[in-house]
């Protein structure tokens, strides 16, 4: 199916690693030039070299922190400089955190607030006039299914990215006006490098393999019993990213293996 996405520009923050950077790939398959953002220089300028050597776009890396509000009007001048406007937003860029209510501090909380609410508040404000130039464009949030079935031992996550769910649903109202379409994606499992890490950590000195301990938590907690790889989930991003997809406005989509334990 051709996605009809040849020669669009893409913005995605958190496009060196895990998700992002399946989405920037998946993307760049079907002609897509991306805008790879993350905070480490570095990785990211190169994560932007290989996939214009291997799928011939062009494809650029920029330092920012998403967090900061004076790094997003620097990435955003930076973009508006090389590109004639902007067709995609992907607003990927997140983390997950561990604390309880009781001790966790306000920075801790003003930090994932402005990470995960305020990053996508201001990149999609900046990128309105990028996307006008183009007569439209898309604008996904890469939320969580924690918005919907919060887990237990990081509230601020849950609380952040439920918040980033509705405001995709008030985006999308308002902007559709301009023609940009926007849509929420909560995913489930994904095996990506920070999963692994993770159970790496907590298996060390245990008789149990980080390999045995993801699948213990994939078959414990999903239908399908398995973890999705960043490309299945970067996938459906493209679709949503398609004029393919021109019907779908202001939905949150789970991608998670049937994990989501509602109908509503």
């Amino acid at each position: 199916m051709d996605m009809q996405l040849k020669d669009k520009i893409a913005l995605i923050t958190g496009g060196s690693i895990g998700i992002g950077l399946a989405v920037a790939r998946g993307l760049a398959k079907e002609g897509v030039h991306p805008v790879l953002c993350a905070r480490n220089k570095k990785r990211v300028e190169e994560a932007a070299r290989q996939i214009a050597e291997e799928f011939k776009v062009q494809a650029v890396g920029l330092a920012a922190d998403v967090s900061r509000a004076e790094d997003i009007d620097r990435l955003l001048e930076q973009v508006g400089q090389r590109f004639d406007g902007i067709d995609i937003l992907i607003n990927n860029a997140g983390a997950g955190s561990n604390e309880t209510i009781l001790e966790a501090a306000d920075e801790k909380w003003q930090y994932y607030w402005d990470l995960h609410v305020m990053a996508a508040v201001r990149l999609s404000r900046g990128v309105q006039p990028l996307m006008l130039k183009k007569g439209g464009g898309v604008i996904l949030n890469n939320a969580s299914i924690c918005a919907k079935q919060p887990l237990y031992y990081e509230p601020i996550y849950n609380t952040t990215k439920a918040a980033l769910m509705m405001f995709s649903k008030c985006l999308a109202n308002e902007f559709i006006k301009s023609n940009i379409r926007v849509n929420c994606i909560n995913p489930g499992l994904v095996l990506t490098p920070d999963w692994i890490s993770t159970a790496k950590k907590l298996t060390q000195e245990t008789e149990m393999t980080w390999e045995g301990y993801l699948d213990q938590i994939a078959k414990s907690s999903t239908p399908v019993g398995r973890f999705a790889s960043p490309e299945e989930l970067a996938d459906f991003v493209v679709f949503l990213c398609s004029p393919r997809s021109s019907y779908c406005i202001g939905s949150t989509y789970y991608v998670d293996g049937g994990w989501l334990n509602s109908v509503a």
